[in-house]
């Protein structure tokens, strides 16, 4: 009686200790798929937007790379969200403020056309 009081008790804080992590839930995007999330958030919200544009940052959040997207609201502002997947749902700081988003001067060098 006691070996099987003691599976249960054993059993049960093995399943309450893997579902309480969440850094097992995290997962990384490519860019282009962070696209996609983006702007289907940004249209569920209703929100107007010029373009998204979504590069790696190299930069992660528990083990999961995460890619910022650049969103051109207008007049200008564009706003960053720096993006992780958890459960298969979109995560941005916005949502989370644990995940990393500081400026990030990695662009690719811009293209000067003169006439």
């Amino acid at each position: 009686m006691k070996t099987a009081v003691a599976v249960l008790v054993l059993a049960l804080l093995v399943g309450c200790g893997s579902g309480s992590s969440s850094a097992a839930r995290f997962r990384p995007t490519t860019p282009g798929h962070a696209r996609q999330l983006m702007i289907r958030y940004l249209e569920s919200k209703y929100l107007t937007y010029h373009w998204v544009a979504c590069l790696r940052t190299g930069r992660s959040f528990q083990s999961a790379a995460i890619v910022r997207c650049n969103v051109n609201f207008g007049d200008p502002h564009i706003e960053a969200y720096c993006i992780v997947l958890k459960d298969g749902k979109l995560y941005s700081d916005h949502d989370d403020p644990r995940i990393p988003c500081r400026r990030d001067n990695r662009a690719p060098p811009a293209t000067i056309v003169t006439s």
